[in-house]
């Protein structure tokens, strides 16, 4: 007698192996140098939902990486699970800052993508007030239950619901704690609408996508960290700190040598074009400040240095006299020892 097919057992796949083979797919798609982070998977009846957060080299596109390692995590999730997967999330949360590009002068870098169309918005997850809300919620509705029941089957009411009943009889809309417990009510209401409508995330940056099935973001600390690299490649900063936002970035360099002027053009220049080799939808303002380093002597105008020439025969020479030399005050024009302040009549030490 053979058993039908849906009488001889079930298959599961937990979350957890659906996680596991999500990550291993995603990285055989990873370019050289990235790697995975983390990962989340859910399984509901027949089909997972999974989500892979990943690391990429830079520089490299991140929406064309993104999209292969989509398609990969998906395919072999689905190949191997048995399951479909009808959604499949890809989050780049870091790069990895390889060395800067000489961008030539005059050059200038087009922006993202498909002309800089954004993607769909990435919402936060909020799974701490979820679970905060939850837990709340099944204790408190546990409770009730249990008592409910233990009175349909004769035991008396809890002591704990009769005295809630007996004190909101006796108090009304007037008294101070139904006013205190209405307006904490109200705000933890409002905080949970703020978390379920509003899309979170602000510590990352919308970046261009090719098409509307396509979401990638990039965390602010890598695109501050991408910045800071090539402000130290420019010539003369020796120090940068960047501070990304989401509509500004601002950099302080310091200038160990040269002109502080061409330190920031230069820095201008470069900055620039790195921010739009980011490929985001919205590239923040930049702003530089450059200042010299303490410690450091200020650059030499060239005005200021004067051709010393050795005089003839004559004794005569178009040379300036010793106030207007710049080198070593104790030397003559002939170049032996002479009186502190300058050159006697007749060229003489």
């Amino acid at each position: 007698m053979t058993v039908p097919a849906g009488e001889r057992g079930t298959t599961t796949v937990a979350p957890r192996a659906v996680r596991r083979i999500a990550e291993r797919a995603a990285a055989e798609a990873l370019p050289d140098g990235g790697s995975v982070l983390r990962g989340s998977a859910g399984v509901r009846g027949t089909s997972a939902r999974i989500s892979v957060g990943v690391r990429l080299p830079y520089p490299v596109r991140a929406d064309e990486a993104a999209r292969r390692i989509r398609e990969r995590a998906a395919a072999r999730t689905a190949a191997l699970t048995g399951l479909s997967v009808p959604r499949a999330e890809v989050r780049v949360d870091a790069l990895s800052a390889g060395p800067a590009p000489v961008v030539p002068e005059g050059v200038e870098v087009a922006p993202g993508p498909a002309g800089g169309r954004s993607g769909p918005r990435i919402r936060a997850e909020r799974r701490v007030p979820a679970a905060a809300l939850a837990a709340v919620g099944a204790v408190a509705c546990g409770l009730v239950l249990a008592d409910v029941v233990a009175v349909r089957f004769g035991d008396a009411p809890a002591g704990w619901r009769t005295a809630a009943l007996d004190w909101a009889a006796t108090h009304g809309p007037a008294d101070s704690a139904v006013r205190i417990g209405g307006a904490v009510a109200a705000l933890a209401g409002a905080w949970l609408l703020g978390c379920a409508l509003l899309p979170g995330l602000r510590r990352r940056l919308r970046m261009a996508a090719p098409g509307p099935e396509i979401r990638a973001a990039l965390d602010r600390t890598a695109a501050a960290r991408i910045l800071r690299e090539r402000a130290l490649g420019v010539p003369g900063v020796v120090r940068a700190r960047v501070t990304v936002r989401r509509r500004r970035a601002a950099v302080r360099a310091g200038v160990g040598y040269g002109d502080p002027a061409e330190a920031r053009a230069e820095a201008v220049r470069v900055l620039g074009a790195a921010l739009l080799e980011l490929g985001l939808t919205r590239p923040p303002e930049l702003r530089v400040r450059v200042r010299r380093e303490a410690g450091m002597p200020p650059p030499v105008p060239e005005e200021s240095v004067v051709a010393v020439e050795r005089p003839d025969a004559a004794g005569r020479s178009d040379a300036a006299t010793g106030s207007d030399v710049v080198g070593r005050p104790n030397t003559a024009v002939d170049g032996t020892p002479g009186a502190r302040g300058g050159l006697r009549d007749g060229g003489e030490a």
